[in-house]
């Protein structure tokens, strides 16, 4: 039983959510290069069905200073494992670590 469900969930979609919290010190112009950058992976890495994000506009202020969202949606398992090492997203990580405070991430099967 514990195997037939790996073997669905290997083919099933996966939503990988990553929020970010930039430095105080991070200008617009760094900030704007990984919007553009983050969002281009969607045509760089194959399996991501879609790539979307936006900025933190919830009136709860909940947000922690988190202030940008990126959902990716993958095909399946075997797209994230492509996607974590591709050199795309590692070449990505150079442009945003030296402007990024804090991120987390959260995946899940919807």
């Amino acid at each position: 039983m514990h195997s037939s469900s790996n073997a669905k969930e290997n083919n099933a979609l996966i939503r990988h959510v990553v929020c970010f919290k930039f430095k105080q010190d991070a200008s617009s112009n760094q900030i704007e290069k990984v919007e553009t950058e983050f969002g281009a992976l969607k045509n760089k890495i194959p399996g991501i069905l879609s790539l979307e994000w936006g900025l933190n506009n919830s009136p709860e202020n909940l947000n922690k200073e988190f202030t940008h969202c990126f959902i990716v949606s993958f095909v399946d398992e075997k797209a994230r494992q492509t996607y974590l090492p591709h050199p795309d997203h590692k070449a990505f990580i150079k442009i945003l670590k030296p402007i990024l405070d804090d991120v987390f991430v959260i995946d899940f099967t919807p």
